[in-house]
């Protein structure tokens, strides 16, 4: 299964994940991933969807070198995880992949600005004040660098999580519910903020969600039921996910 190319990046030439037959068990014989195989091509938005319990979130795991399949493999931009060690993984991580969660996890004595760049300090890295600048433009929040994130609305941090996660030029930047703690024009605003960040500037994004109005703002979605992915749909409606999850949890 391929996730939709755009023409924005196609300079990339490794896909941004690919997932081979990856499988996921747990103690006591619980298996959460089912042979699960994915291409994710560079300047994709693609979600994840599912009930719960249908290992959307294993599957993100993994994906991101959070956790480590049983079986299969999965490279992140072209390189193998398996095999590597924990120090290895989590290089590969702060280099390659982004995240963005429910909670803004930002830190509440830090500005605003710190907080974006603090990932890549850890690291020992220089920003590219270049391309930050124009993410904090781009966002909104030129004129909020110096607050600290207990000034700032939930949206407005989310943004600045956002642009955290893209600090670092990452292969691919990982959503959980990104939209869950936001009210209702908050939330619109940040996936607004995600597809054009993918669709201007061919940025990969990976939503694993429950909201099929989330979803649906995706160029594709996979729909996921009992650790396997059941269906791959392009662009669909709100109320065409709506009504798959509704026949999954009949099933």
């Amino acid at each position: 299964m391929r996730a939709a190319t755009r023409a924005a990046s196609t300079a990339r030439r490794a896909p941004a994940i690919a997932l081979a037959e990856v499988g996921k068990e747990y103690p006591g014989g619980v298996r959460a991933l089912d042979s699960v195989s994915l291409t994710v091509e560079p300047g994709t938005f693609l979600a994840v969807m599912g009930p719960s319990g249908s290992g959307k979130s294993t599957l993100m795991h993994c994906a991101a070198g959070l956790d480590s399949p049983t079986s299969g493999s999965v490279r992140i931009d072209g390189r193998e995880i398996a095999g590597l060690n924990e120090t290895r993984r989590t290089e590969l991580r702060r280099e390659r992949v982004g995240f963005v969660f429910q909670a803004y996890n930002l830190i509440p004595s830090l500005s605003i600005a710190d907080n974006i760049t603090l990932p890549l300090r850890l690291a020992g890295r220089a920003p590219d004040r270049d391309w930050v600048d124009m993410l904090v433009e781009r966002v909104g929040l030129a004129d909020r660098l110096t607050h600290r994130p207990a000034e700032l609305s939930g949206g407005q941090q989310q943004r600045a999580a956002i642009v955290r996660a893209l600090a670092a030029l990452p292969a691919v930047v990982f959503a959980d519910e990104p939209t869950g703690a936001l009210d209702l024009r908050s939330a619109h605003d940040v996936l607004d903020l995600l597809r054009e960040l993918v669709d201007d500037l061919g940025q990969t994004v990976v939503m694993v969600t429950h909201d099929p109005a989330a979803a649906a703002r995706a160029h594709e979605v996979l729909v996921m039921a009992d650790g396997r992915v059941v269906e791959s749909l392009d662009a669909p409606t709100a109320p065409r996910l709506a009504d798959r999850l509704v026949m999954l949890g009949e099933r």
